[in-house]
């Protein structure tokens, strides 16, 4: 199978949200025997060695370095055209025309685009046999949530983007084979927004080699974690409110109560949490586990979220209890709700309290916490994951093949039998 996989940023390492779901999916395809050319964007010199290092398996890669100052400026021609900014900031002619290359010497029988602004890539070329659109979650809603939270020319220019960005995914959702989003919530919103297509529900999986539970001996009972990459405004916004409305009321039961922020390229905001309080804002880390170690429980207090949360998957996987608000803990579906490893709460002195419930006692910490490796561990493994992909690509693909028109020629010359 000749796949052609387009992402926003290179698929490796799986050291964030997006970048862990795009590369599990391509080491699987590359696994089923693939032959895998890969389109996406370099952000840094980081992101550079990456692609050198996805070039050792894959076909080809081209990923093209763009700063995201420079990806900021050019979003804005969508002003001047009508489009939501989405898609001139992940335009480039470069990669169009690399990707159009490509297509025209070898034409891929699948199509896997993750990221609704690379879509625009996809629609551009001849249609494969099957295109399969990783919604993961509609973004023009996340732009919603935004506009929501704003006021001002922001709240006005976020909710022009909300509704732009809509009308596009309506149209990707509709000249695509398959449509996948992370949850039974997101399905709901999608098929409320786009009625005549019904999605795939292809959650998030988890590492469970990766994260496992730990040695409790290690675990530091007064520690808290929060992980994420800490430029994601959902993230900053999550933190940033945990430490300054549930935080206070933790420290006040647990005094020598810890907390570490674990993450990459920390902004300001998280940048001046440190320090104070018990807060260590760590940056980028070798490794998540070990923190996740060190932690008796983790916190998810996003309010700007829906999907699937990585953090709460390799947290529970890693044998931690998790306290979640609503939006972090909904993606995972109605097994989840009431389950012993995940406490959740949607106020600062209801997560302020589990918080420090747990941290006073220590059994009941590890009691949750080893009821929610079991859960998700049984649940989220990325094989069950790759499972739902493979059956709808190849249903997908025997269906195209199936209508592929005929020989009208017969091997002697006559005419073919109908």
């Amino acid at each position: 199978m000749r796949v052609l996989f387009l992402a926003q940023r290179v698929p490796y390492p799986p050291d964030r949200g997006d970048r862990i779901t795009t590369h599990h999916f391509l080491r699987h395809l590359l696994a089923r025997g693939a032959r895998v050319r890969v389109g996406c964007f370099a952000e840094d010199a980081v992101d550079l060695d990456a692609a050198a290092v996805l070039r050792r398996d894959v076909e080809a890669v081209c990923a093209p370095r763009v700063s995201r100052r420079v990806r900021r400026f050019t979003s804005l021609r969508g002003l001047l055209r009508g489009q939501p900014l989405t898609l001139p900031f992940f335009a480039h002619r470069g990669l169009a025309r690399t990707l159009a290359e490509w297509t025209r010497r070898d034409p891929p029988d699948l199509v896997w685009v993750y990221s609704s602004g690379m879509a625009q890539f996809a629609l551009a070329l001849p249609p494969a046999p099957v295109r399969l659109m990783q919604f993961a979650e509609l973004d023009s809603d996340k732009w919603r949530q935004f506009a929501e939270r704003s006021r001002g020319i922001a709240r006005a220019i976020y909710a022009r983007e909300a509704r732009l960005l809509l009308e596009f995914e309506r149209t990707v959702a509709r000249a695509f084979t398959i449509s996948t989003v992370v949850s039974e919530v997101e399905r709901d919103l999608f098929r409320a927004h786009i009625p005549d297509v019904d999605p795939l529900v292809l959650p998030n999986g988890v590492d469970v080699d990766r994260f496992r539970p730990g040695d409790d001996a290690r675990r530091e009972p007064h520690a808290a974690i929060f992980t994420g990459v800490m430029d994601y405004e959902p993230n900053v916004d999550g933190i940033t409110w945990f430490v300054v409305h549930a935080w206070p009321k933790v420290r006040a039961r647990v005094p020598d109560a810890r907390l570490f922020v674990v993450g990459s390229r920390p902004v300001a905001a998280v940048r001046a949490l440190h320090g104070k309080d018990g807060v260590e804002v760590t940056g980028r880390v070798p490794e998540v586990p070990p923190w996740l170690d060190r932690a008796a429980v983790a916190v998810a207090p996003l309010r700007l979220a829906r999907g699937v949360q990585n953090k709460v998957l390799e947290a529970m996987s890693a044998g931690l209890p998790v306290v979640a608000t609503p939006a972090a803990a909904q993606g995972l579906g109605a097994a989840s709700a009431g389950h012993d490893g995940l406490l959740v709460a949607d106020d600062a002195d209801a997560i302020a309290r589990h918080v420090g419930d747990l941290m006073l006692d220590p059994a009941q910490a590890r009691r949750r916490g080893a009821a929610a490796a079991a859960f998700v561990r049984a649940a989220f493994r990325w094989e069950h994951m790759f499972a739902i992909a493979d059956r709808a690509i190849d249903e997908a693909l025997a269906r195209a093949r199936s209508a592929e028109p005929r020989p009208t020629g017969h091997p002697h010359g006559g005419a073919a039998a109908r």
